[in-house]
């Protein structure tokens, strides 16, 4: 078969022909119909985000495949089902606190790191073997949407934020980071959920009038200005009061002064849940007062990906149309052209543009 290997960091990925992975106990071997692209693929790739990654390898976060084979544990699946592959593998021999790698892409921690090297390879290519359990199937969705459809991992990751903070229909939502790729996202999922107000802030105003004229009168915008007290202000008045929930998801370049800005607007008893990279380049901590959280009893928790439960539940928000990938704009690539799609995915960073990777289109 096929596939686009990272050899080294820094280098073009190389489209090879590499050994057909084979089915074992416990595992699925997929068709990768499509995959999507991060706008910050070309900085992992590069070695610029410093993620755990081992090359050789073949990268890709999961996507939308066929069903090739099932190994003996398998009861439902079957040759031929249209599946979502989600990409985040966990331990099976620690249910309480799993270690985890995303398959082609990143783990964490030593014991991730081990899992990463027995589920090594992602989706970019034209078939891979993942566990069972990380194959879901989607229903009786066209073929022919299988690239809008590679987007739910977009989706899942702030999705995972909001269950974890019990996010429920009629409550106030504010997302710090809202005109970015996963920030834009949140919006959409937030809405999806029944959210009754969803703040977007950012510092780009064409994206923040996108969102609003997107999804309607829900959306209430705020520009940064990056003077504290006034875009405290600004966020607390257009949520019309304190916030039920606060999602942070900003990326690794921003200050934590931006984050503790949106953190103060919570309620008392509200939630608040960390899922970007601030940070992870180095700066200040985010500094909390603590007299402040006690007293209004607000909840801070992180949140790295989502639960397993997630995929499922996801996707039938998308069935249901209650998440609209029709309003996803989508420019796929066969896999021949896989360092052009890596271009034009950093290129091409907006809300709700996604760039996709065709492994088996010919």
């Amino acid at each position: 078969m096929l596939a686009a290997v990272l050899d080294d960091f820094g280098t073009p990925l190389d489209v090879r022909e590499v050994p057909d992975p084979g089915v074992r106990g416990g595992e699925v071997v997929v068709d990768v119909l499509a995959t999507c692209v991060l706008p910050y693929a070309s900085e992992v790739f590069g070695g610029a985000r410093r993620y755990p990654l081992e090359p050789p390898v073949v990268p890709g976060l999961g996507g939308i495949a066929r069903v090739v084979t099932t190994g003996p544990d398998a009861t439902r699946l079957t040759p031929g089902d249209l599946v979502w592959c989600d990409a985040t593998v966990r331990s099976r021999d620690d249910a309480n606190t799993p270690d985890i790698t995303l398959q082609g892409w990143s783990s964490r921690g030593d014991g991730g790191l081990r899992l990463s090297r027995h589920f090594h390879d992602g989706s970019f290519a034209e078939r891979m073997s993942l566990p069972t359990e990380c194959v879901y199937p989607v229903g009786d969705v066209d073929e022919a949407d299988a690239a809008r459809w590679s987007a739910l991992g977009i989706y899942l990751v702030p999705y995972g934020g909001l269950l974890a903070a019990d996010f429920r229909a009629g409550e106030s939502l504010l997302v710090s980071g809202a005109t970015g790729n996963f920030g834009s996202a949140a919006v959409a999922v937030g809405l999806a959920m029944g959210a009754g107000r969803v703040v977007a802030v950012g510092r780009d105003r064409r994206v923040l009038d996108d969102l609003r004229a997107r999804f309607g009168a829900r959306v209430h915008t705020v520009a940064l200005t990056g003077e504290a007290d006034e875009d405290q202000a600004s966020m607390t008045a257009a949520g019309g009061g304190p916030l039920d929930v606060v999602l942070d998801i900003l990326p690794p370049a921003v200050d934590a002064g931006v984050v503790r800005t949106a953190v103060m607007t919570v309620r008392e008893y509200g939630r608040v849940v960390l899922m970007g990279g601030v940070g992870m380049l180095g700066g200040a901590d985010l500094a909390l007062p603590y007299p402040w959280l006690m007293r209004n009893s607000v909840t801070v928790r992180g949140q790295w990906m989502y639960p397993r439960d997630a995929n499922a539940r996801l996707i039938e928000l998308a069935r249901a149309g209650l998440l609209d990938l029709r309003q996803d704009g989508v420019h796929t690539f066969p896999l021949a052209r896989v360092n052009d799609a890596i271009a034009y995915a950093a290129d091409n960073a907006g809300p709700f543009v996604r760039t996709v990777l065709a492994p088996n289109a010919h």
